[in-house]
């Protein structure tokens, strides 16, 4: 698409890579649910297609939009969020490196490292990334990442990117960034000197809880390459129908992210009041010890918010009550979500370093009316 650099994130998320098909004029591009395509003569691939695990339009289309809207050079479309890090860490990583991830990360990360990682070869140090000293100590000779997770889950914590990427650089790794939770709208890791960007589209990106997804994005069109190499070695890659799906809800992203967020500020405004409430966990509080990070590096502070109740017992029962907030796992669906991820998320990190408090519960805010949404959560704790 002509002058995309120059287009707002709205205008991106609808057009990039979505050009109307040239045969029909189709505005939404098709589902080609193909799997092998006809060679003009031996070796004359028409488009560069020639099987799906290396290449299929539609999951083109959607690798050049996320491209577009994280600032990057190139977008990889992966099965899931996991297969998308597990490609990365394979792509960058060999048997003596290192690793430093965050002291709360996600629990699917936290045992991606600790149980398939570590026993191929690869060490890691979770470390407190609010801390940018405590990084820069965990950091060894032979490390080659720095996973971020900001904000983290379950807990919320923020890294400033910025200056992490300058340890990175320091220390000659590449600063990669979980933009999960903040989504690209209100979050552009890329241009604050990450290397590498990874979501799980499943959330936000997809934003309808219909979809399965995960996705890199590469500031360098040469780490892009490696990482495309091993993602069709590797063949985790998105199907048509599913890229088809996440494209769609890319679609609406900006205007769910704008509901999202201001859902999240009355939960937060309702619950950091509640005497039964313990202490409420959300960058957009000027409490949150990563509050004037977030301000410099978000445009919005998200729907995810996580509170601590002060026993297992009561955070429990609070996932327990909710009518209109649904017992689930995963997050960033239009539907407002809590769990217990003491029990749930998070349960592969308990005995670990990473083991999250027991009477912590986490929301995904979604896009209902928020007086609704306060309601439930006031029946709940009462």
């Amino acid at each position: 698409m002509d002058n995309e650099v120059h287009q707002g994130f709205e205008t991106l998320a609808i057009h990039a890579g979505q050009e109307p098909d040239p045969t029909t004029g189709a505005v939404v591009p098709p589902i080609y649910q193909v799997s092998t395509y006809k060679q003009d003569g031996i070796g004359g691939l028409r488009g560069g297609y020639e099987y799906s695990r290396s290449a299929n339009p539609t999951r083109t289309a959607l690798e050049t939009c996320l491209a577009g809207l994280e600032g990057g050079a190139t977008g990889l479309a992966f099965a899931s969020g996991l297969a998308a890090e597990d490609a990365l860490i394979r792509a960058v990583c060999r048997p003596g490196d290192h690793v430093v991830i965050p002291n709360d990360a996600y629990g699917g990360t936290y045992r991606l490292f600790a149980k398939v990682a570590e026993p191929w070869g690869v060490a890691f140090t979770p470390a407190p990334l609010g801390d940018v000293e405590a990084v820069r100590a965990a950091v060894r000779p032979e490390t080659k990442l720095i996973w971020v997770e900001t904000p983290t889950n379950p807990l919320l914590g923020i890294a400033d990117i910025a200056a992490l990427a300058g340890v990175a650089r320091e220390a000659g790794a590449l600063l990669v960034v979980d933009n999960t939770f903040a989504s690209p709208y209100l979050q552009r890791p890329l241009e604050l000197g990450a290397d590498v960007v990874v979501h799980s589209t499943t959330k936000y990106i997809g934003g309808h809880s219909d979809v399965v997804g995960g996705a890199l994005v590469a500031a360098d069109a040469e780490l892009g390459a490696r990482l495309a190499y091993h993602q069709n070695a590797m063949g985790a890659v998105a199907g048509p129908f599913d890229a088809w799906l996440t494209l769609r809800g890319v679609k609406t992203l900006a205007v769910r992210m704008d509901r999202h967020c201001a859902n999240a500020e009355q939960v937060v405004a309702m619950l950091d009041a509640h005497p039964a409430v313990e202490r409420v966990l959300y960058p957009g509080l000027p409490s949150h010890p990563g509050h004037d990070v977030a301000v410099k590096q978000m445009r919005g502070f998200g729907g995810m918010v996580s509170f601590r109740m002060g026993s297992e017992e009561a955070a429990v029962r609070v996932c327990e009550r909710t009518r209109l907030f649904i017992l689930g796992e995963s997050l960033g669906g239009v539907e407002s979500l809590i769990e217990h991820p003491g029990r749930m998320t998070h349960a592969s990190a308990a005995g670990s370093p990473l083991e999250v408090p027991a009477d912590l519960v986490r929301l995904s805010v979604g896009i209902e009316d928020a007086h609704d949404l306060v309601r439930d959560l006031e029946q709940a704790l009462s």
